[in-house]
């Protein structure tokens, strides 16, 4: 049986770049990259707070303390909502790598947070993914990469699901999590030999373990079997700049997907967080970070 879906646009920011999408204590939060800001939105009262960080930022998870954790310009730090105080926990990239920046990143279902650079003068295999554990230590995990974004886990913890954009691939690596070792990847889906339009972006994972993945530059959320690599659904959006989603409400059954502007093409709601109703399926809570920062 197919669903009925209802897209629309929430909430009036409008980010230059939306991205990293996480849904916590009733509220979505996410991240306009080239606009430095962080943003809480309130979905039933469409509410929204926004907290200037002073620099690009790619990712936001909520910690167990009530803080958040972030990666940007400034490698990773933690940021305080009712004082606004930031302190840098971790900057691997930036004596060697001035150029790079982080992405996109999430915590592992152990609550230690995975988050990975990309190289803004697109130097392929200049760029890493990182493991910041619970003891406040940094791991390089994936080295070599150009555009490290989407990631989640399997139900189970033993997959990790990784992009790295340029590859136009989705990857699957045995994941050990007690200790958040990686075996050797497999790939899920290559979405260049599926035809499917734009460049694989964020991601979440829903309760059957398919993947939902945003198609930069295409306009569209597709959503994969990660048993077969097979697209199942694609949803299309009126912006071609979809660039991450994940799973919320109170059900976490309400799919929330980020866009950005695109340099030439004018599209009203660009910029826009959407959400999907709908669904047959669901997805999991947030893990936040259980270390103490």
């Amino acid at each position: 049986m197919s669903d009925h879906l209802l897209i629309e646009p929430v909430g009036k920011y409008v980010s230059k770049w939306g991205e990293g999408p996480r849904f916590w204590n009733n509220a979505l939060f996410y991240v306009d990259i080239e606009g430095h800001a962080i943003i809480r939105l309130c979905p039933d009262s469409h509410k929204e707070d926004i907290w200037d960080v002073g620099e690009r930022i790619g990712a936001v998870a909520p910690t167990h303390d009530g803080g958040l954790v972030c990666a940007g310009d400034s490698g990773i730090f933690s940021f305080r909502l009712q004082s606004g105080e930031k302190k840098v926990l971790a900057d691997p990239e930036s004596d060697k790598r001035p150029e790079n920046r982080f992405n996109d990143g999430l915590c592992d279902p152990s609550g230690r947070f995975w988050a990975g650079t990309i190289s803004t003068t697109k130097q392929v295999g200049n760029a890493s993914l990182y493991m910041f554990d619970r003891e406040g230590q940094l791991h390089k995990k994936i080295p070599r990469v150009t555009n490290s974004n989407g990631i989640c886990w399997s139900a189970d913890a033993s997959l990790m699901y990784y992009i790295d954009t340029p590859t136009k691939k989705v990857m699957a690596y045995p994941f050990e999590n007690e200790t958040g070792n990686l075996g050797v990847p497999k790939v899920v889906i290559d979405t260049q030999s599926a035809d499917v339009e734009g460049s694989p972006d964020g991601m979440a994972i829903d309760v059957d373990g398919n993947l939902w993945i945003a198609m930069c530059h295409g306009g569209a959320v597709i959503q994969v079997e990660t048993q077969t690599g097979n697209v199942v659904k694609k949803i299309s959006f009126p912006c071609v700049e979809t660039t991450a989603c994940t799973f919320g409400g109170a059900h976490y059954d309400r799919l929330f997907v980020t866009t950005g502007l695109h340099k030439t093409l004018s599209e009203p709601d660009a910029g826009k967080v959407f959400v999907v109703d709908g669904l047959s399926t669901h997805g999991f809570p947030v893990v936040p970070y259980k270390g103490n920062i």
